[in-house]
Protein backbone atom coordinates (compact mmCIF):
# COMPACT_ATOMS: atom_id res chain seq x y z
CA UNK A 1 0.00 0.00 0.00
CA UNK A 2 0.92 3.44 -0.90
CA UNK A 3 1.59 5.66 1.77
CA UNK A 4 2.49 9.11 2.46
CA UNK A 5 3.74 12.47 4.74
CA UNK A 6 2.85 15.74 4.42
CA UNK A 7 4.53 18.43 5.94
CA UNK A 8 1.84 21.06 6.71
CA UNK A 9 0.70 24.60 8.48
CA UNK A 10 -2.56 25.85 9.50
CA UNK A 11 -3.83 28.02 6.62
CA UNK A 12 -1.15 26.55 4.26
CA UNK A 13 -4.02 26.62 0.86
CA UNK A 14 -1.15 23.96 -0.93
CA UNK A 15 -0.96 21.91 1.86
CA UNK A 16 -5.17 21.33 1.34
CA UNK A 17 -4.64 20.62 -2.14
CA UNK A 18 -1.98 18.23 -2.25
CA UNK A 19 -3.77 16.51 0.93
CA UNK A 20 -6.95 16.38 -1.44
CA UNK A 21 -5.00 14.94 -4.35
CA UNK A 22 -3.63 12.28 -2.21
CA UNK A 23 -6.84 11.29 -1.14
CA UNK A 24 -8.45 11.31 -4.64
CA UNK A 25 -5.20 9.13 -5.64
CA UNK A 26 -6.27 6.48 -2.65
CA UNK A 27 -3.22 7.12 -0.70
CA UNK A 28 -3.15 6.99 3.25
CA UNK A 29 -1.08 9.87 4.37
CA UNK A 30 0.38 11.63 7.78
CA UNK A 31 -0.02 14.80 8.26
CA UNK A 32 2.61 16.50 10.42
CA UNK A 33 1.45 20.14 11.27
CA UNK A 34 4.10 23.23 11.92
CA UNK A 35 1.15 24.74 13.95
CA UNK A 36 0.49 21.30 16.08
CA UNK A 37 2.66 19.05 17.30
CA UNK A 38 5.85 19.08 14.92
CA UNK A 39 8.85 21.63 14.32
CA UNK A 40 10.31 23.56 11.77
CA UNK A 41 13.33 21.63 13.38
CA UNK A 42 12.85 18.88 12.63
CA UNK A 43 11.58 19.38 9.20
CA UNK A 44 14.78 20.81 8.36
CA UNK A 45 16.15 17.59 9.43
CA UNK A 46 14.80 15.54 6.73
CA UNK A 47 14.61 18.23 4.29
CA UNK A 48 17.33 20.71 4.78
CA UNK A 49 16.76 23.47 2.20
CA UNK A 50 13.01 23.71 2.95
CA UNK A 51 11.69 27.08 2.52
CA UNK A 52 7.66 26.39 2.37
CA UNK A 53 5.13 23.93 2.96
CA UNK A 54 4.10 21.34 1.59
CA UNK A 55 6.97 18.70 1.89
CA UNK A 56 5.73 15.50 0.57
CA UNK A 57 7.15 11.89 0.71
CA UNK A 58 5.31 9.46 -0.92
CA UNK A 59 6.65 5.79 -0.24
CA UNK A 60 9.88 7.16 2.05
CA UNK A 61 10.80 9.06 -1.41
CA UNK A 62 11.14 13.16 -1.57
CA UNK A 63 9.08 14.48 -3.71
CA UNK A 64 8.38 18.51 -2.71
CA UNK A 65 6.28 20.26 -2.68
CA UNK A 66 2.41 20.45 -4.20
CA UNK A 67 3.61 20.90 -8.03
CA UNK A 68 5.89 18.08 -7.69
CA UNK A 69 3.21 15.68 -6.56
CA UNK A 70 1.32 16.50 -9.23
CA UNK A 71 4.29 15.87 -11.75
CA UNK A 72 4.75 12.47 -9.86
CA UNK A 73 1.16 11.76 -10.44
CA UNK A 74 1.62 12.54 -14.14
CA UNK A 75 4.57 10.85 -14.62
CA UNK A 76 2.91 7.58 -14.01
Amino acid sequence: MTTAIVWSNIGCHSCEMAKDLLKQKGIEYEERNLAKDWKIQQLLEVVPGARSVPQIFVDDKYIGGYNELVEFFNEQ
